[in-house]
């Protein structure tokens, strides 16, 4: 009899130290299960940085290089050029890229390293505190915004994906949600085409996945996710905002 489930050989065989719906183990076993279907594990490189991100190489099985906080696309960006047969991919959340890294990965994109991206976006500051970040929504409480974020004095919520798409050497953008079946199953396309690009050497890729952060949301694991839905997808739109495949020569 053919068994529903398997786990991935992608991940080690233990259990994940996140909060309770938290969005970093779906997310983890979607780029791993790609990578293995790819038979790529042997030969696969991962960078995280600070934040809740920091523990991933006690989950993910292929070698794993730590960071400095935000620059995961640096350190990713020397690997890869040391190693350009390598998959090498960088794993980050929101107060990582999109503030102390965003230059990081700017200029990633700009010099169209050919590394992947994979940016979890909470809006929230996760390990240090619940603090605001650049993705916080207005209005969005944190421990730096306790009447919630007003754009008068925070500014406004930057849009990544939709700016790293600017950028010519940006081959393929797309943001997606872990926040139902149907979303998680468009997810996995999504990594498993920007891992594409990166084979084929077409440039940049990321992707961006709308997740949730029930402890410092202050909501539980399935009001997050129906908070998600409400507020955050409605703000940062799913779908592809860059693809080159098409332009192959």
């Amino acid at each position: 009899m053919k068994p529903l489930y398997e786990p991935t050989e992608g991940l080690l065989p233990v259990d994940t130290s996140y909060c309770a719906g938290c969005g970093h183990g779906v997310a983890h076993k979607i780029i791993m299960s790609c990578i293995e279907e790819k038979g790529r594990l042997g030969d696969t490189i991962g960078v995280s940085p600070i934040g809740c991100s920091v523990v991933a190489h006690q989950f993910m099985n292929v070698e794993m290089c730590e960071s400095a906080h935000g620059r995961a696309p640096a350190v990713a960006t020397g690997i890869k050029r040391v190693h350009p047969n390598h998959l090498v991919f960088s794993y980050q959340g929101d107060g990582d890229l999109a503030s102390i890294g965003v230059t990081e990965v700017v200029h990633a994109a700009v010099r169209g390293e050919k590394i992947t991206t994979f940016f979890i976006n909470n809006a929230i500051y996760g390990m240090t505190g619940g603090q605001m970040s650049p993705t916080t929504l207005i209005g969005q409480r944190s421990t730096t915004s306790i009447d919630g974020r007003k754009p008068e004095i925070n500014g406004i919520p930057i849009r990544m994906s939709e700016l790293l798409a600017t950028i010519d050497g940006a081959a393929y953008i797309e943001r997606v949600a872990l926040n139902t079946p149907a979303n998680i199953r468009k997810a996995k396309k999504a990594v498993m085409n920007a891992l594409e690009v990166q084979e084929k050497g077409l440039g940049f890729s990321l992707v961006e996945f709308i997740s949730t952060c029930p402890t410092n949301w202050g909501l539980t694991p399935v009001d997050s996710l129906k908070w998600a839905a409400e507020n955050m997808i409605p703000y940062y739109p799913l779908g592809v905002f860059k693809d080159t495949r098409g332009d192959e020569k």
